[in-house]
């Protein structure tokens, strides 16, 4: 290939008047050829009409010697384009260069721009989580300790109820019209439930306060020690109105394949959000492949997200794979540039795995891939190393 770039920087001397195909024929056949278009054409010729001339230059010659012609100016017009033609590809070769240096600066500056907006988002969402999650959280002691109270002052009205009932069979008429009126044997009965679901609500509310002050970590820009699988499972309790049966579909299973992890040094508020890219995503891959099917179908087949992690050796590996529709070759070659997106228009950005694959490679020194074929559902693989 060098060789050939060589050979055709060199300039070709070629005379009109030939037999059978002429100069200017050579010249246009030379020009039409992708590999020889370039090659410097000084036509030599005895003919001194202006008019072939030009023809000559209007095809792609870059000069005229006229016969009869001294050595000396044949070689002075060679030097001349060899100059020219070196010039050019050095000129060639430094606009490829800074194209390419501006390409990438143009790359560097946008990440930077896009993670500049997204850090002073999270950083604002943080805040704002973590009062909520602070605001609800003082409620919800108070509202637990109220319902301990209450659940044993219940016990206490129902024991006496059932005792008064043991020693009075037969009450006054206006009492025994009261227990039948508001059906106190039910009552009995459904208190303890209701008591029941209320301390599973609050539990409820428990475990996504705690969420929402894990994900708030979002706002931190230090190196923390943190352990991934509560990262996810964090994630999965602010995703869980996402995951439920949403009428049209059954719940979206999530099959976790945890192993036994470390702590690890990272931006933890950023692998959060990572995660809820990744998860966000899958969700919407799979309620995509839903298109056209019915719950009774999808039921059979459930959609499901499988989260598996492991230690290897230095680094922790996270995959997050749906069985949703997949996505074609060139989707998976684009899938982590700026702006792009395989979603329907409104429905995404074109940033997450963008900010996914900045958070990972560029803040952590890690690695993220994605595996995906057409109808075979999409892995996201990310490594992170243990130490920063």
């Amino acid at each position: 290939m060098v060789a050939l770039i060589y050979f055709c920087s060199i300039p070709i001397l070629l005379d009109v008047m030939m037999p059978d195909i002429d100069g200017f024929e050579i010249c246009r056949r030379l020009k039409a050829n992708f590999i020889t278009k370039n090659i410097p054409v000084i036509f030599m010729t005895a003919l001194c009409d202006a008019t072939d001339k030009v023809k000559g230059l209007e095809i792609g010659a870059v000069d005229y010697i006229t016969k009869p012609f001294q050595k000396e100016e044949v070689i002075a017009r060679l030097k001349l384009h060899l100059n020219i033609s070196h010039l050019t590809r050095t000129l060639e070769q430094r606009v490829e260069e800074r194209t390419i240096e501006l390409t990438q600066s143009l790359q560097k500056l946008q990440n930077t721009q896009l993670q500049l907006i997204q850090s002073e988002k999270m950083s604002t969402l943080g805040q704002l989580v973590a009062g909520i999650g602070h605001e609800i959280n003082n409620p919800i002691g108070f509202i637990s300790g109220s319902c301990s109270h209450i659940e044993e002052y219940m016990n206490d009205l129902l024991r006496l109820v059932n005792l008064q009932h043991q020693k009075l069979p037969h009450p006054d008429p206006e009492i025994e019209e009261l227990i039948e009126e508001i059906d106190l044997e039910y009552l009995a009965k459904d208190l303890p439930k209701i008591m029941e679901s209320m301390h599973q609500g609050i539990d409820r509310l428990k475990d996504i306060s705690l969420s929402l002050r894990t994900f708030a970590r979002s706002d931190i820009l230090s190196l923390v020690e943190f352990q991934i699988h509560e990262g996810i499972d964090s994630t999965l309790m602010l995703l869980k109105h996402r995951l439920k049966d949403q009428g049209d579909r059954p719940t979206i299973e999530i099959i976790k394949k945890y192993g036994v992890l470390p702590l690890i040094t990272c931006y933890s508020g950023q692998l959060n959000q990572v995660f809820m890219n990744l998860i966000a995503n899958a969700i919407d891959a799979l309620d995509e492949s839903n298109t056209g099917r019915n719950f009774e179908y999808i039921k059979a087949k459930p959609n499901r997200i499988t989260i598996t992690t492991s230690l290897k050796e230095l680094n922790v590996e996270v995959k997050i794979a749906d069985n949703g529709i997949g996505m074609s070759e060139s989707a998976k070659q684009k899938i982590f540039d700026h702006l792009f997106t395989t979603k329907s228009v409104g429905k995404g950005a074109g940033l997450g795995l963008a900010i996914a694959r900045e958070i990972i490679v560029e803040k952590h020194g890690g690695s993220i891939e994605c595996n995906s074929s057409t109808e075979q559902g999409t892995e996201f693989v990310i490594l992170i190393p243990v130490r920063q």
